[in-house]
């Protein structure tokens, strides 16, 4: 045993005499006091008076609160009463990737530059700015024959396109990410104009090819195009010739020798089968309305001039006729065939988009380009028109027809042998799709009543009569430049009612979306 130590002797032994221990290490001396009781006092709760009227519900409160669905509010007790303290709010929710949206900014060289807090990115800053700088040079050279008409265009896409990689990409796989954009980058083809397919981020890319692919499969049928067919009342408005003109038809070909209204300058001229060179002095483009220091000014968009100055263009004098009467004279107009009883044997096709190039004769402006494409665009048919007998042209107007003398001359089918062929294509019940289309059923002397007219359904913002033209409706809706000769190499009539077709697609997709279903 081991020996005590004495440590608990000044301590009285709890049970003093009846202790049994052989060797206590408490004292037993008698005079120690005795230990001191551990008294703590309890204040007892008195309870509260009740009264015989009063229906106290009596319970107990938990030592914890108890928990409650947070969709159903504080927990009451069956006569409506709170019973307890309100629970605390919870947040509720998945955490969050970290957004960082840069800000655009650019230096002196256009390399952007991504302004956000560090702490908002998972991918640290320096290494995002120098994987941007890399996408920029690379959109640089992609879009070399484009940047100087589009300055700051490389800058904005690259942005974009390291906010999308960024925001599609974890901490470890953002850096193969950028890796792979800049590698399909070097793969796209060098755009030539702003609106070709390489231009754009991957995004705006696969965007594109998606509404392609969904113009490309939409086949047009007389039943979607039903909603958006004219009205009688509606073509009248547009210029439309719905009734047989009065007179024989064809009797005055030729306007040759009349005194008539130049259109180019307005100076009254007679009609001469040689005319004089450079006669006229007209102005090629249109008015257009900008600002010159705060001032509204009318200038001409061929050369930027004033409106109150002269031409910047000289050529021969011309004119143009729109009355129906006028041009029954020159050509007689008819309608379009009834179909066959058989409609199995009918070839007529139900939808067709049509366009018209036309230029300036002595019998004023013909027709010299007709092209037609079915209702999945392809082109069915596509020819020049000979001129008939005893009108000459004047001017080939290849600026916007494109048509060349060269090529003209190649011509064998007249306006009468043109109208036939379209017979095997278009009958009375053929809705047939075109851009201010009135000026190409009048020039072809063809009266039909089944017209969707794309300058309608795309209305200009200044109302009738003011039309939006076709080259600006593609590149709006559709991401195409057409017509891009810049008043040097002219239109191309099926690159023109193609675009109309696929106008009218869009539209069908965009704004007929419930008609479409069915």
């Amino acid at each position: 045993m081991f020996s005590s130590l004495g440590l608990f002797q000044s301590l009285s032994c709890p049970q003093r005499n009846n202790c049994n221990r052989p060797s206590c290490i408490f004292s037993h001396n008698l005079d120690l006091p005795s230990h001191h009781s551990l008294d703590i006092p309890v204040q007892k709760v008195q309870p509260l008076p009740q009264t015989p009227s009063a229906n106290v519900v009596q319970r107990a409160v938990p030592s914890k609160r108890p928990f409650h669905n947070l969709a159903q509010g504080p927990s009451s007790n069956s006569n409506g009463a709170p019973s307890g303290p309100p629970t605390q709010r919870l947040r509720v929710g998945t955490a969050q990737k970290p957004v960082a949206v840069p800000a655009a900014s650019h230096t002196s060289t256009g390399v952007p530059i991504i302004r956000i807090n560090p702490a908002q990115s998972q991918v640290a800053l320096p290494v995002r700015q120098t994987l941007l700088k890399s996408l920029y040079e690379h959109f640089v050279v992609l879009y070399e024959t484009i940047l100087p008409s589009n300055p700051t265009l490389a800058s904005e896409h690259a942005l974009r396109q390291e906010e999308q990689v960024y925001s599609k990409s974890t901490k470890l796989t953002y850096r193969n990410a950028v890796i792979n954009s800049i590698a399909a980058l070097k793969r796209r083809p060098i755009p030539t104009s702003i609106s070709h397919p390489s231009v754009g981020t991957e995004e705006d890319l696969a965007a594109r090819a998606e509404s392609k692919k969904k113009l490309n499969d939409l086949q047009v049928t007389r039943l979607l195009l039903k909603p958006i067919v004219m009205s009688l009342e509606a073509m009248q408005t547009w210029g439309f010739i719905t009734e047989m003109p009065e007179g024989l038809g064809g009797d005055q070909p030729s306007a040759e020798g009349k005194i008539i209204q130049c259109e180019r300058c307005t100076q009254s001229y007679m009609v001469k089968n040689i005319p004089t060179a450079e006669e006229c002095q007209y102005h090629w483009g249109k008015l257009f309305t900008h600002k010159v220091n705060g001032e509204r000014m009318r200038c001409y968009s061929c050369c930027q001039k004033p409106a109150e100055e002269g031409g910047c263009t000289r050529g021969h004098h011309v004119f143009y006729e729109s009355k129906a009467e006028d041009l029954h004279s020159r050509h007689a107009f008819s309608f379009t065939r009834p179909s066959v009883a058989d409609t199995k044997t009918d070839t007529a096709l139900d939808v067709v988009a049509l366009d018209c190039e036309m230029i300036y004769t002595t019998g004023g402006m013909r027709v010299a380009r007709v092209s037609v494409v079915d209702g999945f665009g392809k082109q069915v048919f596509d020819e020049l028109v000979r001129m008939d007998d005893g009108v000459e042209v004047i001017d080939y107007n290849t600026r916007f027809s494109g048509i060349t003398q060269e090529e003209h001359a190649q011509a064998t089918l007249s306006l009468s042998s043109i109208r036939k062929s379209l017979d095997a294509f278009i009958n009375h019940h053929t809705i047939i799709i075109g851009h201010a289309l009135h000026n190409d059923l009048n020039t072809l002397r063809i009266i039909h009543h089944q017209c969707v007219d794309t300058a309608i359904i795309f209305p200009h913002r200044a109302g009738p009569p003011y039309r939006r033209s076709l080259r600006d409706l593609a590149k709006e809706h559709l991401g195409l430049t057409i017509q891009a000769g810049g008043g040097t190499s002219g239109h191309s009539s099926v690159e023109d009612s193609v675009a109309t077709l696929d106008l009218v697609r869009w539209y069908i997709l965009n704004k007929l979306k419930p008609t479409a279903k069915t």
